[in-house]
C-alpha cells in the first residue's frame, strides 16, 4: 500500500512565521503513517513569465508537487491578497497543470480579526483556476493567531480542533 505524502506550503518567507508554525502543528496532527513535509525555498523562485524555462528551484517545487497526494498552503494577508512570492510559486504550474485534481487545504492567518479573509478567497480564486480538488470544508481562516500560539506552536483548542479538521478533510479528499 502506498504512503500517503502531503506537501506544505508557507506563503510566508520568515523563519519564524506564524504560518510555517501552523503547518508545522498541522503536520503533528496527521496520523503517523502520513508523511508531511514544508517545502523550503520559495524566495528563490525567479519571477514567472510565460516562456520561461523552470529554473533548478520551480523544478524542484514542480517534483514536490508532483510527489505528493495533498497540498496544505498557509498563507498571511499583504495589502488584502496574497503576498507575492506565494502567487508567483502558483503561477509557475498555471501551464503544466500541476496542481490539476491535486487535493488541497487553504489556510489564511492573521494578527487581525478578519483573519486574511482576502488572502483567502484570493487564494481559492487561484487554486480554482489551477483545477485543485477541494470542498467546502477545504479552507480555513485564523483570526487573531499571534495570541493561538504558545512555544513555537499552536495552543488554541479551537485552532487546534479546526487544523485537525482541515486534515480529516484532506484526507477524504486524496481518498474520494
Amino acid at each position: 500500500m502506498k504512503r500517503i505524502h502531503i506537501l506544505g506550503i508557507s506563503g510566508s518567507l520568515r523563519a519564524d512565521s506564524t504560518n510555517t508554525i501552523i503547518l508545522k502543528t498541522l503536520g503533528s496532527l496527521l496520523p503517523s503513517d502520513i508523511t508531511f513535509e514544508i517545502f523550503e525555498g520559495l524566495d528563490e523562485i525567479p519571477h514567472f513569465g510565460p516562456g520561461l524555462l523552470d529554473t533548478e528551484t520551480v523544478a524542484r517545487l514542480k517534483t514536490a508537487i508532483a510527489q505528493a497526494d495533498a497540498i496544505v498552503i498557509c498563507t498571511p494577508e499583504y495589502a488584502f491578497g496574497v503576498p507575492g512570492t506565494l502567487k508567483n510559486a502558483l503561477d509557475w504550474t498555471v501551464g503544466t497543470g500541476d496542481l490539476n485534481d491535486k487535493p488541497v487545504s487553504a489556510i489564511s492567518a492573521s494578527p487581525l480579526n478578519s483573519g486574511g479573509n482576502n488572502a483567502l478567497a484570493s487564494l481559492l480564486l487561484t487554486l480554482t483556476a489551477l483545477g485543485t480538488k477541494k470542498n467546502e470544508a477545504s479552507a480555513l481562516s485564523i483570526p487573531n493567531v499571534k495570541g493561538k500560539i504558545a512555544d513555537g506552536r499552536v495552543a488554541d483548542a479551537h485552532t487546534l480542533n479546526e487544523l485537525r479538521l482541515q486534515c480529516a478533510n484532506l484526507l477524504g479528499l486524496i481518498d474520494g
